[in-house]
């Protein structure tokens, strides 16, 4: 009866036993939504700027890729009847991407659709599962480092040359022409260069693309070129500043698409942490009022009691 009425006493009043007062938790955790709601809204205000300086860097990138769309116009003209007889050709990937992170899914996007041209006909280059197999033999070069990231664990068999540092700021056609001198003299055989990049749909919106460029032996035995008769030396300046030019193009217009889709992405985040800065503020309002609450009732109880 004795250790049953000790208890009985000990459980009714637990501070006897050093245990925190009942408002104890209520402080502790007032505190860790202020530390909480102070931290999200540094993070508003880093958004915020990066999206007011991703907005100045995407009209730049739109001025310099409507530039760059010209090199690419005056690819199409020059290929438009230089149509290759082999069915068959040997094509190298050549992947647009860049170092840069925090713009959404744009690198996904052209990784995406390298796996699926990979395991398709260039024809329908985008049909197809992500998760097909696709042909060890197939050589991919990749420009920019978050693809990179992303192919060399899905086909490390088929990276023969990658590339950084390269569109950092907007893309210039001396970056472009670096890029063609390094895959010509890389050793490579192809018959025909397949560029894969974001297309630029609108300033909220983009999607994959596939431009194909001929190369010299390639060039040599389409049936317009058969017509004249042409020197080694400018076919394959043709081929390669033709490469250029394509790539010069798939750079600038890759480049506004990174802008546009990372200005969405701090824009969609400032957006987020301003939600959670409301739910936050909402929180820690009422758990600060349940605590003044609290001391009131206590005073009030003393009150009464003396």
């Amino acid at each position: 009866m004795l250790a049953r009425g000790t208890l009985a006493r000990v459980a009714a009043r637990p501070q006897t036993l050093g245990a925190a007062p009942p408002n104890a938790r209520n402080m502790a955790t007032l505190r860790e939504i202020e530390l909480r709601l102070k931290s999200v809204r540094n993070i508003e205000k880093i958004t915020k700027s990066m999206k007011m300086i991703a907005s100045t860097k995407l009209a730049k990138a739109q001025r310099a890729m409507q530039a760059g769309k010209q090199y690419g116009l005056a690819n199409a003209e020059v290929f438009d009847h230089s149509s290759l007889d082999k069915s068959n050709s040997n094509k190298l990937f050549l992947v647009i991407s860049s170092d840069k992170g925090l713009c959404g899914g744009i690198h996904s996007s052209v990784s995406k659709a390298t796996r699926r041209a990979l395991a398709n006909d260039v024809e329908s280059p985008l049909a197809g599962r992500d998760d097909a197999q696709v042909d060890p033999e197939s050589s991919v070069m990749i420009i920019g480092d978050k693809s990179k990231g992303q192919l060399s664990r899905a086909i490390p068999k088929n990276l023969r040359l990658t590339f950084n540092q390269i569109g950092r700021d907007i893309p210039t056609f001396a970056d472009a022409a670096g890029v063609a001198d390094l895959i010509m003299r890389s050793g490579v055989k192809y018959d025909s260069v397949v560029i894969i990049y974001n297309q630029f749909v609108s300033a909220l919106s983009y999607a994959p693309a596939i431009l194909e460029v001929k190369g010299e032996e390639a060039l040599k035995e389409s049936n317009g070129f058969k017509a004249y008769e042409n020197e080694d030396d400018a076919t394959r300046d043709l081929a390669e500043f033709s490469l250029a030019n394509a790539i010069f193009a798939a750079l600038v217009e890759g480049h506004a698409c990174e802008q546009s889709s990372r200005r969405n992405a701090m824009d969609n985040a400032s957006k987020n942490a301003g939600d959670m800065i409301g739910t936050l503020t909402m929180q820690y309002n009422r758990g600060r009022q349940a605590a003044i609450t609290n001391e009131l009732v206590d005073i009030i109880t003393g009150a009464s009691a003396l």
